[in-house]
């Protein structure tokens, strides 16, 4: 295996190691329990299964990917179509995102992303002679992205209906579709958007309550409140792993959307400071590993705009919890405690490696043969 391939395996397996200590620490509770073994129990078989799945997607040809890609996308839209039939989707405040099975529970638009993906990259290479034809060339497309889009929206589930868009837009612009498409497309999503937060006065208090954040602390919301003081508490190098307090009582999601909030506490700015570094370091690392492919191929897309979901959202989670971005349900890959995250997110990194495998790839890192 190439060396930069070992560096980003390693460097995941850093993240994973660091998620498994943090969600054991912040699944402490204020009354004597088994709560944080429970959990860690529960996570450690999450990383089993997830590395297993990972392992599995490294190992398979590009062409796999190529062929399954309409079917992945089409076995996701269902999966988000049963979400939302009552009885069959689960309901939790006020949102229908899960599936259960058995003791597990699935979120589908966490594994949207990844099929999005993979059913743009294939669309553009299978469309590509058409991509100045508006109908033949983007309606067809996009239309059934924003299906799959709208289905995420209607759960609703803000943040993955965001970050969809986001890899619509980055997927079509690394591979160069002509740009007033682009602009054409950012025009319809906003106004779109603008009725959709009219429509939930909830999402406009949250919004109006992030303003206020740096005006008006006592106004902001109680987990951006709870989380600067989180923060805050821990100062340059935190009160002792395990020895936060904020996670008893205080902090809410302390194991999931807010564990890099309770790192802040117990390991302060040194512990936060280098899981940015391991991100930064993800960032650099995998764009070495992709760096041989052709810039207008299946794979280099598919490997690039992964390995930005994959960064763009830990940065989103560091983002929200230290209150430059208003509050939503984030988890924080490979560290924050949940098995959908956390396995679509080993899933992304072995496809990342698979298509950095291709014969181009091989040959350009080996060299000609003497």
């Amino acid at each position: 295996m190439p060396l930069s391939r070992q560096m980003l395996v390693s460097l995941v397996c850093a993240l994973l190691c660091v998620g498994l200590l943090m969600v054991y620490s912040a699944s402490m509770t204020a009354r004597p329990s088994n709560a944080e073994e429970f959990y860690l129990s529960k996570q450690a078989m999450y990383v089993l299964f997830g590395l297993g799945l990972g392992g599995v997607a490294s190992v398979m040809p590009t062409p796999f990917w190529k062929r399954a890609a309409p079917w992945i996308f089409g076995f996701g839209v269902c999966l988000l179509i049963l979400v939302l039939i009552p009885g069959v989707g689960t309901q939790v405040k006020g949102s229908r995102r899960w599936l259960r099975l058995g003791g597990a529970s699935l979120q589908p638009s966490e594994f949207m992303k990844i099929a999005v993906t993979l059913l743009l990259a294939w669309g553009m290479e299978r469309y590509w002679h058409r991509r100045r034809e508006f109908i033949s060339g983007t309606v067809v497309l996009l239309a059934p992205i924003a299906f799959a889009v709208l289905l995420v929206v209607i759960e609703p589930d803000l943040g993955a209906s965001v970050f969809l868009c986001a890899t619509v837009l980055l997927s079509l612009f690394i591979r160069g579709w002509p740009l007033g498409r682009l602009i054409a497309a950012g025009a319809v999503v906003l106004p779109l958007a603008t009725v959709w937060l009219a429509l939930k006065p909830y999402q406009l208090r949250r919004l109006k309550g992030f303003l206020a954040t740096w005006t008006d602390f006592e106004q902001a919301p109680y987990q951006v409140q709870q989380s600067l003081t989180t923060l805050g508490v821990g100062g340059l190098s935190g009160t002792g792993l395990g020895e936060g307090t904020q996670k008893l009582s205080f902090l809410p999601e302390a194991n999931t959307d807010f564990v890099f909030s309770v790192v802040g506490e117990e390991l302060g700015l040194v512990g936060t400071l280098g899981i940015s570094l391991l991100w930064l370091s993800v960032l650099w690392v995998g764009a070495q590993v992709i760096r041989p492919l052709r810039r207008d191929s299946f794979e280099y897309t598919v490997g690039f705009v992964l390995l930005c979901q994959l960064v763009a959202q830990a940065a989103t989670n560091v983002a929200v919890t230290t209150a430059m971005l208003p509050p939503k349900g984030i988890a924080h890959p490979l560290i924050s405690y949940g098995g959908s995250s956390l396995c679509a997110s080993l899933l992304s990194v072995g496809i990342l490696l698979s298509v950095s495998r291709t014969p181009e790839c091989q040959s350009l890192e080996t060299g000609p043969q003497g």
